[in-house]
């Protein structure tokens, strides 16, 4: 005989109370693998970008030193880079904590902070779960004084249906000269090496200081690195500066799976992003353009 848990035998009524109950669940059960399914199903939309420090640009325009002092900034970085409906955002040159913690917010998404070995801090932004996060991981000894000295950090970004994508957030040196960024760059790929040799899906983001013709692009590309704008690109790419581009030195990188999935990639030479060349009083967000990548 069939009994409930507190009383006797089940009525007729009990029954069909039961009956409701479970076809609720299962309808909402339903729903939620319907959505989960669609969630995993839309593209991945990522954006590499150099905010200097969220002051707006160029800093002797009245109108951007007013929205930093009315505490404007957060709001409209959130607002613009939500037109672009991103699930993974890296910014180089990252503001305080508090105003990264508010741009977050205003976008729905959780953070992970890296510091830097000066004054150019790092944060990596998602809809998504982040785990792991990893500062300057070398895979032995401390961070040599003289590099990293932006920021270079890395976490794992906990895709829908339970795909796991590692995600390096980098700012490298900005010298003329190479050769701080020929030494970064290898240390780099030596952490890097076991998840690329394990074939998992990984990103690379951020201002890499150097253009495609280089050597530093070069060590990148020989390793297994998908530059996602060579792949899907159109036109020459340019992100700084933000009236007139001129070089293209941020990236969306790719590797493993993933790098197979690239649909589109572009720099955001447009709304906000860029400054109005008839308006000598407009500023952009940042002298650096983002860098979009969409992966299906």
């Amino acid at each position: 005989m069939t009994t409930t848990s507190t009383s006797g035998p089940l009525t007729r009524r009990d029954l069909l109370k039961h009956a409701a109950v479970g076809s609720f669940a299962l309808a909402a059960s339903h729903v939620q693998s319907v959505l989960a399914a669609d969630e995993k199903s839309q593209p991945l939309r990522v954006i590499a970008y150099n905010v200097y420090n969220c002051t707006g640009w160029p800093k002797d325009r009245a109108l951007a030193n007013k929205a930093t002092a009315l505490g404007q900034m957060p709001d409209r970085f959130a607002n613009e880079l939500a037109l672009y409906a991103p699930d993974i955002i890296n910014f180089s040159e990252s503001p305080s904590e508090e105003v990264a913690k508010e741009i977050a917010q205003g976008l729905g998404m959780n953070y992970v902070r890296f510091p830097s070995g000066g004054n150019w801090p790092g944060t990596l932004l998602s809809r998504f779960e982040i785990v792991d996060p990893r500062n300057v991981p070398l895979v032995e000894g401390e961070r040599p004084q003289d590099l990293f000295t932006r920021h270079w950090g890395q976490a794992t970004v906990k895709l829908p249906g339970g795909e796991s994508l590692v995600v390096h957030s980098a700012h490298l040196h900005p010298s003329p000269e190479p050769d701080t960024r020929l030494r970064e760059i290898p240390l780099m790929l030596r952490s890097m090496q076991k998840d690329l040799d394990a074939g998992r899906s990984m990103l690379l983001i951020g201002d890499l200081n150097h253009t495609p013709d280089t050597k530093e692009y070069k060590l990148w590309i020989e390793a297994g690195w998908t530059d996602t704008f060579t792949k899907a690109g159109q036109g020459n790419g340019l992100t700084i500066k933000a009236d007139t581009p001129e070089r293209r030195i941020d990236y969306v990188m790719a590797a493993g799976p993933i790098a197979k999935n690239i649909v589109e990639s572009r720099p955001l030479f447009e709304g906000a992003f860029r400054t109005n060349p008839t308006d000598p009083e407009s500023f952009a967000l940042s002298d650096h353009l983002p860098q979009l990548a969409v992966f299906k």
